[in-house]
């Protein structure tokens, strides 16, 4: 009765024999249906590799600060990278404060133990003289479906999950538009998912230019040769059987292609990436390249690319100095002009 009221008291209600590895999987499944296929396995991934063996047999209510910042140092000092660190911890705090809103915890003890995250590592982009040489080997040495897939990502900006889902019924050549409308993801490289969309801004139409309407139109003539019914249906980029490619074989091939070249080593977000940093470099506005890339807002497009925009702010401070040069000769001139006017 005592802990009845002092539960209604504080509307807190805690449970004196839930352990944190069980909590830990029951917050992962109520989590499911809002995660992709992907996102959920690499959770669970997380829960099962670090934080069940540190924390699992715990009662929920015992978990305190110290805990995880030992845990947090211990795995420093063995040499764990930070970004693995911190995504850890940065689940736990995540689990906790829905034990916090849902009323099973007065407080959350992982709430000032994340780990600051580490700087993202500088991006690799190619060169437009690179990408071009990368899409010109392919074209005269393989010909083949992913020839046509790396010219539509490297004209589009799409993503990886976005290109592999592209379906024939999305694609509107006369319009010169393509829709996206389903993203690809694959667990483990296994079990391949169809599902919606990074974001709400994502879904999205994606203008084509000529280079990449050209791909598609071979890419229809490859597809229809191989079937003997002509027909064009499903997926764009498909294996022979018409089931969705992996993508860890598209990663593959890509890194071969781009070593017969010796090009500067990319992974396949990279050739998102690299069309960014030509739109930039082109002196394209950043806002258009934020909604050609389908980003949700401007702020993710600065913080991405950001970097690439030094010569642009050279210009607009040259062209501040510029115009107040222009305004400052102009009250100069007229302040020539009342002298003159008063000696007369």
């Amino acid at each position: 009765m005592a802990r009845v009221l002092d539960a209604e008291y504080w509307g807190v209600y805690e449970d004196r024999t839930l352990r944190v590895g069980v909590f830990l999987y029951e917050w992962l499944e109520a989590k499911r249906p809002a995660l992709a296929p992907n996102t959920w396995a690499g959770y669970r991934a997380c829960i099962e590799r670090d934080l069940v063996p540190a924390f699992g047999g715990m009662l929920l209510l015992d978990l305190r600060p110290k805990h995880i910042d030992a845990w947090v140092s211990r795995q420093l000092a063995a040499g764990r990278g930070r970004t693995t660190v911190h995504h850890a911890v940065a689940m736990l705090r995540g689990a906790l404060n829905h034990a916090v809103r849902t009323w099973r915890l007065r407080y959350n003890p992982a709430k000032h133990s994340v780990p600051a995250k580490p700087r993202a590592a500088v991006r690799t982009c190619w060169t437009p003289d690179q990408a071009a040489a990368f899409l010109r080997h392919n074209a005269e040495h393989y010909a083949d479906r992913l020839t046509h897939l790396f010219e539509v990502m490297l004209g589009t900006g799409m993503r990886r999950g976005e290109i592999l889902a592209l379906h024939w019924s999305d694609v509107h050549l006369m319009d010169r538009k393509l829709y996206v409308r389903w993203t690809l993801t694959a667990v483990n490289n296994g079990k391949v998912h169809l599902g919606e969309p990074k974001t709400e801004a994502s879904r999205a139409w994606v203008s084509l230019a000529p280079r990449a309407m050209a791909a598609l139109h071979r890419q229809a003539n490859l597809q229809m040769a191989a079937h003997a019914d002509g027909r064009l249906e499903g997926l764009v980029f498909a294996r022979p059987d018409d089931s969705p490619l992996r993508p860890q074989w598209v990663l593959d091939q890509l890194r071969k292609r781009t070593a017969e070249l010796d090009l500067p080593k990319i992974g396949l977000h990279d050739l998102r990436h690299t069309p960014a940093s030509i739109m930039i470099a082109a002196g394209i506005p950043l806002a258009v390249v934020s909604k050609t890339l389908r980003h949700s807002n401007l702020a993710i497009t600065v913080d991405l690319y950001g970097h690439l925009l030094k010569d642009s702010a050279d210009e607009a401070v040259t062209a501040l100095s510029i115009a107040l040069d222009r305004a400052d000769a102009l009250l100069a001139d007229q302040a020539s002009g009342g002298v003159f006017q008063r000696a007369a």
